[in-house]
């Protein structure tokens, strides 16, 4: 008796919480199996729910994955779908799979096609093979292009395309039934948010507030608070709500799109957008929304043009990591999310002349708290009060140090420990490289044989696998070059370390005096983590001192 398992497939929630597709499934593919006396269904059952076998690869389905391995390990020697594109659609992969539970002993069968795994030697059913499931990811290809084009017909009328509901509305059986048999729904306004979003767009609208100003005031509104559709408002959500176009009963298609299974965003000026507005679904007014899109638009433009004269005036050094010296071993003891740079503007104008002034102040800011996250505390904490006390913190560390323990020493053992893991990881990154150039040397000498259709691949099919591989390689190389940098910069000489072992009776004063760059060496060479809360700051060292390796100050 061969032993006989069921793979089973829908690519649609719909499918799946009907359970029609499913259940007809299961039971044609029960009944071909009874056809077959020497055939014993086995208990254990495969199944992908709601699993595009077109957009998804096959290494990315889990399910075939297991079926794999289970056929590695003899458990089973037939699986039976009720169709081929059961098994996926995309040609050269479902292929090679199939292959790869030939060379375990399991063969496919389905209700409509009986076997399809070919002989290993068998090179005519293998080209046969690949003819079904290209056929299989072309018919997908077709259906996909048609179901856009659909789509963008309907959306242009006015129809809403599915999916989840946005916030403010909620989806309600409309009547109507689709030509599959099943029951559509439609949109309908949600009036308890609908309040919250005509709360969102007068901020916006009237108080020029932003995304993160927004968040804030909800998160602090006595009601609105709790009707977050997150647990809490944050940044994101609010930007959401205010360039979505259904607020104002425009339907919209097209405003993101799947690249590797990753949606980006499209820019507005390629939606498609119903011909006219919906007032059942409208809960803003389309001049209100427009309004809002501009000031949006307004207010962004004008940070870029203020950062671009920053940048022309040279009054800011761009990257933080050269003005803020703790930047890289500060966090925020409420949330534990670490410290990110921040500005703070004062504008005033001097009463007889009329002339705007302005200054600015250096910060450190949580970045939850940033977002619009509820946070205790301001989140936020001026860098120089905050630096002078944590230099003096290191400087008298370092002090009671020197007492007991050579500290330019301690450094060079922790550098030779840093620099010996930093160089194992290099050599991983090397070694990954050399596989993928070995990978496109062996693609490359196949081009030949893919010009005159001695190769299963054709030359149209193995140029971009080529292409994509070289990508790879250069992706990898930048990898490779960014740590052998790190890893250069750690073998310069130690003269950036002599303000730790000279002049040791006026080692604050130097520390004190050194430019930020130095002082930030140093402090990540020291220190762990430092920690910061309203009137408290703990610093972690890396070298611990006898009696503790943090010391906690009250400020």
């Amino acid at each position: 008796m061969k032993k006989v398992r069921i793979l089973l497939r829908v690519s649609s929630n719909q499918q799946l919480e009907a359970d029609g597709d499913l259940s007809v499934q299961r039971q044609l593919v029960t009944e071909y199996i009874q056809q077959h006396p020497d055939w014993k269904l086995d208990a254990k059952e495969y199944f992908e729910g709601s699993n595009s076998g077109y957009q998804n690869a096959v290494t990315d389905r889990d399910v075939l994955q297991e079926a794999l391995e289970d056929a590695r390990k003899k458990e089973y020697d037939i699986l039976v779908a009720y169709k081929d594109d059961r098994i996926g659609r995309r040609m050269w992969e479902i292929g090679a799979y199939v292959m790869s539970l030939k060379k375990y002993g399991v063969d496919i069968y389905t209700v409509k096609d009986n076997c399809i795994s070919p002989e290993s030697d068998d090179i005519m059913g293998q080209m046969v093979l690949a003819l079904r499931y290209g056929n299989a990811q072309k018919s997908s290809s077709d259906t996909g292009m048609r179901v856009k084009d659909t789509a963008k017909k309907l959306v242009q009328q006015g129809k809403f395309m599915g999916g989840k509901a946005p916030y403010g509305y909620k989806l309600e059986l409309s009547g109507e039934i689709s030509k599959h048999g099943r029951a559509l729904k439609h949109l309908v306004i949600w009036q308890e948010q609908c309040e919250v979003v005509r709360f969102i767009y007068e901020q916006a609208l009237h108080k020029e507030y932003g995304s993160v100003k927004i968040a804030k005031i909800l998160n602090s509104h006595e009601k609105y608070k709790h009707m977050a559709p997150n647990d809490v408002w944050k940044a994101g959500t609010i930007t959401s709500i205010l360039t979505n176009p259904i607020y104002a009963g425009y339907t919209a298609y097209n405003r993101r799109t799947r690249i590797d299974g990753k949606y980006h965003k499209i820019g507005s000026e390629n939606w498609i957008l119903a011909a006219t507005p919906d007032p059942g679904i409208s809960i803003v007014d389309a001049d209100a929304w427009n309004r809002v899109q501009y000031m949006r638009k307004e207010r962004a433009d004008r940070i870029a043009k203020t950062e671009d004269q920053q940048k022309r005036d040279s009054v800011v050094i761009r990257n933080h990591l050269g003005t803020l010296a703790l930047i890289d071993v500060l966090y925020c003891s409420c949330c534990g999310c670490k410290m990110t740079n921040g500005t703070r503007y004062n504008y005033w104008k001097i009463k007889g002349t009329k002339e705007q002034r302005s200054s600015k102040t250096r910060v450190y800011k949580c970045q939850n708290k940033d977002r619009g996250i509820p946070h205790p505390g301001t989140g936020a904490y001026r860098a120089d009060k905050i630096e002078l006390i944590v230099f003096e913190i290191i400087s008298e560390y370092v002090e009671k140090l020197q007492k007991n323990k050579d500290v330019a020493e301690e450094i060079k053992l922790y550098k030779q420990s840093e620099k010996k893991t930093l160089i194992a990881a290099l050599e991983k990154e090397c070694q990954a490289l050399d596989r993928i150039k070995k990978r496109i040397n062996v693609m490359e000498d196949q081009i030949p044989q893919a010009m005159t259709g001695e190769y299963p691949l054709s030359l149209e099919e193995l140029v971009p696998l080529i292409d994509k591989q070289k990508q790879a390689c250069t992706r990898q190389q930048k990898i490779i070059k960014e740590k052998e940098m790190i890893l250069e910069s750690m073998d310069r000489p130690d003269s950036e370390w002599k303000l730790s072992t000279e002049n040791v009776p006026t080692w604050k004063q130097v520390f004190m005096g050194a430019d930020p760059h130095t002082k930030r060496i140093l402090i990540n060479k020291l220190v762990e983590k430092i920690h910061i809360k309203e009137k408290q700051i703990t610093v972690r060292f890396r070298i611990p001192l006898e009696e503790s390796d943090t010391l906690l100050v009250e400020s």
